[in-house]
């Protein structure tokens, strides 16, 4: 408190011991005022920064604006396609062309090639290829912002497309005149009830019928651990004996394990305990802000070594098989290496299914990962503890706008005609959020830093790197996939010290590892290196690498069995009390259950 002003004290001196008593109070810390305003704007932007992308718009622009032969050149592209889409309107001829690229659904139905709604189409192609020109060879642009550039500018042409608005596609019009204009009815009241299914927090009709325990994730197990962080589940044997080495299951935690066993007919672990295996699997705690201050570390320790404490002792195999998925398999990789850092021989061999570990080429994710918008995503999970799936599925989709946004809402909502729902679209569904810290330093150490693949990852007070790893390694990438895009994957084989044997298939993310034998139009490629051996270029391993029919899963068994030991025993209790694992409640437990 300020002392008193008497009349005897000169105002100059009163002012001077009260800046001194000012002076003296210790300064309060301002950050978490800034970080949590910081937050709640964050709220309000969707979790995007603005900033992030008027940085890109600017250099664009700007270099773009001190590049007057490149104007030209683009004026001249255009004028070029605006005299082709003449041809077009008076020939007609039976060739498109402005064609969509491959795997563009968007044009394909026969309507299409009939006048206008061909021109509009051929239009609106044109328009997209002009804009893939106006941000290619724009010299001085920084690579990041030339791919956030175009990126912005092609999500906005394909909402802007033909076949999203009802008057401009065919197969609307069609439907409409077919029905009396009964689809829009039908439409608008599907539309209505998943609005209100929605606000109540309710899956969307169709999902309704998938149902964990009850109709996915059914093979019979126990768990026989449970943690702050996760249930170690144990699955029943399928076989009268089984190998000696059993298999440990790393799912991603950005969403629930079960993929991995979803349906019967679906089910990875179900294949791998009719082969003969001793099958765990992690089925991860869905967090909530409780768990903010959780580490990415802490899902290596209380997940990864804590389920192979637990399998090792409930089998009393020297080894283990590892096994792991998308984040899942980045988080074993790096266990990996600091195990054969520290001599710790447990594993029998690694397997890492759509998870990368080098960034360096992380594929379009990166567009939402900078200085600014990782700063705004922390801020974002400090008010709220966690970051919600909702705001992660935003990007993800956002990323394959035209078929997991456009094309669902023509379909469901103008042609009310839904595709029936299936369990895979019931398990998406099935979100989970990511706690604060970890999210925060999985997004700055590996995607924004790549401190593992520069060997600056800190595991227990020391750095591992990929090149620690000599366990051997099973890698599958995935043509489609742009998650983990496979040429990213395939760096492994580069990095790692280790026999590496590479799969390449078709699909998507999730589509390439759910491939059980006989699943329609399955194939692969496959190929082995030895430790040391030179590195062959990813393009030039696809060319060289002769394509099979058929699932994957078999040739991965079979190398399962190659890394295991020959004699095979009766299968192992479902849990061991003694040895402090009890068997608790049946598969698939109690977190998987948690919304």
């Amino acid at each position: 408190m300020t002392r008193a002003y008497s009349a005897a004290t000169t105002p100059a001196a009163w002012l001077a011991g009260a800046l001194d008593q000012l002076r003296a109070r210790p300064e309060p810390d301002l950050d978490p005022f800034d970080r949590r305003l910081h937050g709640r704007f964050a709220l309000l932007s969707g979790g995007q920064s603005p900033w992030a992308a008027l940085q890109a718009w600017e250099d664009w622009a700007f270099h773009l604006s001190v590049a007057p032969g490149r104007q030209i050149e683009l004026w001249r592209e255009a004028a070029d396609a605006a005299m082709t889409l003449w041809r077009e309107t008076v020939s007609a001829g039976a060739d498109w062309a402005f064609r969509p690229e491959p795997g563009d659904r968007r044009f394909r139905h026969p309507d299409w090639d009939g006048l206008p709604f061909r021109l509009l189409a051929q239009a609106h192609l044109a328009a997209e290829a002009q804009w893939r020109a106006a941000t290619t060879d724009i010299r001085g642009v920084a690579e990041h912002h030339r791919r956030r550039v175009e990126f912005l500018g092609r999500f906005t042409l394909n909402a802007a497309a033909p076949v999203n608005f009802p008057w401009t596609n065919p197969q609307v019009l069609a439907a409409a005149a077919a029905t009396g204009g009964g689809v829009f009815a039908a439409g608008a009241a599907l539309l209505i009830e998943d609005l209100m299914r929605y606000a109540a927090g309710a899956p969307l009709k169709g999902l309704d019928a998938f149902r964990v325990g009850e109709t996915m994730a059914l093979s019979p197990g126990r768990v026989v651990l449970r943690n702050a962080l996760m249930e170690l589940i144990q699955y029943a044997p399928a076989a009268e004996t089984v190998r000696r080495e059993p298999v440990v299951i790393v799912p991603a935690w950005i969403m629930k394990g079960y993929i991995l066993d979803l349906t019967p007919e679906d089910s990875l672990v179900r294949q791998l305990t009719e082969a003969g295996f001793t099958v765990f699997m992690i089925s991860w705690k869905n967090p909530g802000a409780e768990l903010r201050d959780t580490s990415f570390d802490a899902y290596r320790e209380q997940g990864i070594m804590a389920a192979l404490d637990a399998a090792l002792a409930i089998t009393g195999a020297g080894q283990a098989h590892a096994v792991g998925y998308c984040l899942g398999g980045t988080a074993l990789a790096i266990a990996a290496a600091a195990m054969d850092r520290d001599g710790d021989e447990r594993l029998a061999s690694l397997t890492l299914l759509a998870a990368q570990t080098d960034f360096e080429e992380a594929g379009e994710l990166m567009l939402f990962i900078d200085e600014s918008q990782l700063s705004l995503l922390e801020d974002l999970m400090l008010v709220q503890g966690y970051l919600d799936a909702r705001q992660m599925a935003g990007a993800f989709n956002a990323l394959r706008a035209n078929e997991l946004v456009f094309a669902r809402l023509v379909e469901r909502y103008l042609l009310a005609a839904p595709k029936p729902a299936g369990a895979l679209d019931a398990w998406l569904a099935d979100s989970t959020r990511m706690p604060a810290r970890m999210h925060g330093e999985y997004l700055r150490r590996l995607f924004l830093d790549n401190s593992f693949a520069h060997g600056e990852y800190p595991v227990a007070g020391r750095a591992v790197a990929l090149k620690d790893i000599r366990t051997p390694i099973f890698a599958l990438g995935a043509e489609r996939d742009h998650i983990a895009p496979w040429r990213s994957v395939y760096k492994i084989r580069l990095l790692a010290s280790a026999e590496t044997t590479f799969v390449l298939t078709g699909g998507g993310h999730n589509t390439s590892v759910l491939s059980p034998p006989g699943k329609p139009r399955a194939y692969y490629q496959i190929g082995r290196s030895n430790a040391g051996a030179p590195f062959v270029d990813p393009d030039v391993w696809l060319q060289e690498t002769p394509r099979q029919d058929g699932s994957w899963w078999p040739a991965w068994i079979a190398w399962l069995e190659e890394k295991s030991s020959a004699e095979r025993a009766p299968p192992p209790p479902l849990g061991r009390r003694e040895a402090g694992y009890p068997a608790l409640e049946p598969a698939p437990g109690l977190y998987v259950l948690e919304t």
